[in-house]
């Protein structure tokens, strides 16, 4: 049987660790070896950020009544032995809910009251308040308190149409998507906003983050959730009920907000649940078998989804078979089959995406301190050249040789002013890439597109409103990438010259690729394009809703924006410590020279004893360069593992 999901992320997890391990030696040792500048520390640095807080997000998500918290019951908290996820029947999740873990924030329940939706900061801003959140602290040894304090995510309030309007839980002019009334004329909403929950189960630990959504009307009054969360997401499992299939308000779900496209359909795993429902003791094995086909094939044709990810599950008779340990159960279920596609598939996929990054990166590292110790070499042998040359000569040849080293001392000194000059060019160019790419020209944007938004009425313009925005960020773009284009040709004939001047090894580093934002702004785009059809034009006719689209788009282009900047100055710092280090190892190369004259005008034997000294440097560089391939090499190397067969579903 192929490993679970909880088996896939624990493997995922120790190698992780093991990274993190292996990048701390590797930086001790290029520290204490001199080969740690500004460029190599700060991409260790990233390396290490990435790999400690690298998270995986999946995503659940159904509309009412489908089973998703007894399936994430099932997956991720049957060690409990009992239900945590309150999943009783009817409308339980009422606000979406992240489960996750922070080792700054002690085992708590902070739930975001619904009127904050009033107000106009987006959610991204509330995370960064946390007296504003109700908290509830939990027992993580008590799973009966955490089922109790759970339980607070299904809480709702009752308030007038005016007010449920307001929040965006009543819509004139949709009634078919209005929540119940009741005889006084209250409607049901939910009384959080969001809820974030930090345990320190196994798994969250490692990094899982588990989202946990409600249905298509909280869904939808939410843009946050779905233009940033789900999106961003590494997997989006999809819930059906086995015994209805695709309904018209799951097609609702998946066709705005869930459709995937391209490299996305890999990430889409669509559940049919409550299999169990079909079980039939009429029936034989074989046609309940049939009627499950069935409905799955259908369901993947509606869908536009291949069969397979199509996983027919029982979450109830799931989660009772592992606190049972009725592995004969457990089978029938059907959930091996979708804890393997989760494992193999999502997991599979975020560990190649996050080792491909990875080698690259410990390239670039290996690259850069090679350089270091290039130049080293390179002076060991020019001093080697320059004492053989002695051999034989007068006191006053030695002492003409030393003035001449000084006089090339003074001559390099004087070049500074030169080198400051063109990172003064260097530097200005940079700023206006950072013009380009900071807060305020993205805010500028913004405002540009809530004007638009603010008209009055059904918005017709909106599609154009939202193309010009991204018309003008791409622009943006492009003008940055640009600029790069001009500083990385500067940089090209300086290091050139400086190459031919003084005897450099300089190589440019790698130009950042701006054009892979552009493409990550084409995926918000598209994102988007979910809220711009005639379907959500009465939404966008209310000021307030409109003003939260373009909050959590700012939310989302932030991110795009911020990861920009960071691969330019990355290079900035790479082309700015690259020329520190010849700078630098030029000025102690002037110094070892003088020491050597100085001890050869002092002794008969100090010549070959120096050339001695410098050959056996020569060889210690060798012994240098070969651990700095040996230890770059244990980082880029992943666990092997033999690919597991699928389990299959078992007949009832």
């Amino acid at each position: 049987m192929g490993a679970s999901f909880n088996e896939q992320f624990d493997q995922h997890a120790a190698w992780r660790r093991d990274f993190a391990l292996r990048l701390k030696l590797l930086a001790e040792w290029l520290r204490d070896h001199d080969l740690l500048d500004a460029a190599v520390e700060e991409r260790l640095r990233r390396l290490e950020t990435q790999m400690r807080s690298d998270k995986v997000m999946v995503a659940f998500v159904a509309e009412f009544s489908r089973g998703k918290s007894e399936l994430i019951n099932a997956i991720f908290f049957a060690g409990y032995k009992r239900r945590i996820m309150p999943a009783s029947a009817g409308r339980t999740t009422m606000c979406p809910t992240e489960l996750g873990y922070d080792s700054e924030v002690p085992p708590c329940l902070r739930l975001l009251p619904i009127e904050t939706r009033l107000q106009p900061q987006p959610l991204m801003e509330w995370r960064g308040a946390p007296e504003k959140w109700t908290r509830v602290d939990l027992d993580v040894n008590d799973p009966a308190q955490l089922a109790q304090a759970f339980e607070k995510v299904a809480e709702v309030r009752h308030v007038s149409k005016d007010e449920a309007r307001a929040l965006g839980f009543w819509h004139d002019d949709t009634p078919d998507d209005n929540p119940m009334e009741s005889p006084d004329g209250r409607v049901e909403v939910p009384r959080w906003r969001h809820a974030l929950i930090n345990i320190a189960h196994p798994l969250l630990r490692q990094g899982l983050v588990i989202l946990d959504t409600p249905g298509l009307n909280a869904i939808g009054a939410e843009p946050e959730l779905t233009v940033n969360l789900i999106p961003q997401a590494h997997a989006v499992v999809f819930i059906l009920a086995a015994d209805t299939g695709v309904t018209k308000s799951d097609l609702a779900i998946w066709r705005e907000h869930l459709l995937p496209e391209g490299e996305d359909m890999h990430a889409r795993l669509v559940v049919l649940n409550k299999i169990d429902t079909l079980w039939d003791s009429l029936s034989t094995p074989q046609q309940v078998q049939a009627q499950i086909h069935r409905q799955r094939a259908t369901s993947a044709e509606i869908l536009g989804l291949p069969a397979e990810q199509v996983i027919p599950v029982s979450a109830q008779k799931a989660l009772v078979a592992k606190v049972e340990d009725d592995a004969s159960l457990l089978a029938t279920s059907g959930l091996p089959v979708l804890e393997h596609a989760l494992g193999e598939g999502m997991m599979g996929q975020r560990q190649a995406i996050l080792r491909a990054a990875v080698a690259a990166s410990i390239g670039e590292l290996r690259a850069e301190a090679g350089r270091a110790l290039n130049i080293r070499r390179r002076d060991l042998a020019e001093q080697v050249l320059e004492l053989k040359g002695l051999r034989g000569k007068n006191a006053s040849v030695i002492r003409h040789m030393r003035s001449r080293i000084e006089q090339e001392q003074r001559d390099f000194d004087v070049s500074g002013a030169r080198i400051h000059a063109v990172r003064s060019v260097h530097l200005k160019l940079l700023r206006d890439v950072f013009d380009l790419l900071g807060t305020a020209a993205m805010k500028e944007q913004m405002a540009q597109l809530t004007d638009g938004l603010r008209q009055k009425g059904i918005k017709l313009g909106v599609k154009r409103a939202y193309a010009q925005t991204f018309d003008r960020l791409r622009e943006g773009l492009r003008k940055a990438q640009g600029i790069s284009d001009e500083i990385q040709s500067m940089l090209t004939g300086t290091f050139r010259q400086l190459n031919a001047e003084y005897g450099f090894s300089l190589q440019p580093p790698k130009e950042p690729d701006l054009a892979r934002y552009q493409r990550d702004l084409d995926l918000v785009e598209r994102g988007h394009q979910h809220y711009l059809g005639v379907g959500h034009a009465l939404r966008l006719a209310q000021p307030e809703f409109a003003d939260r689209l373009v909050r959590a788009l700012a939310t989302r282009l932030r991110a795009v924006y911020e990861a920009a900047l960071g691969e330019v100055e990355l290079w900035n710092k790479a082309a700015a410590a690259q020329l520190d280090a010849q700078l630098r190892e030029r000025r102690r190369n002037f110094s070892r020279r003088l020491e050597a004259i100085e001890r050869i005008q002092q002794a008969a034997s100090g010549l070959d004893d120096r050339i001695a000294e410098i050959e056996a440097q020569d060889q210690a560089l060798d012994a240098i360069d070969a651990k700095l391939l040996e230890l770059t090499r244990h980082l880029e190397v992943a666990p092997a593992k033999a690919p597991a067969e699928p389990p299959q579903l078992q007949q009832a």
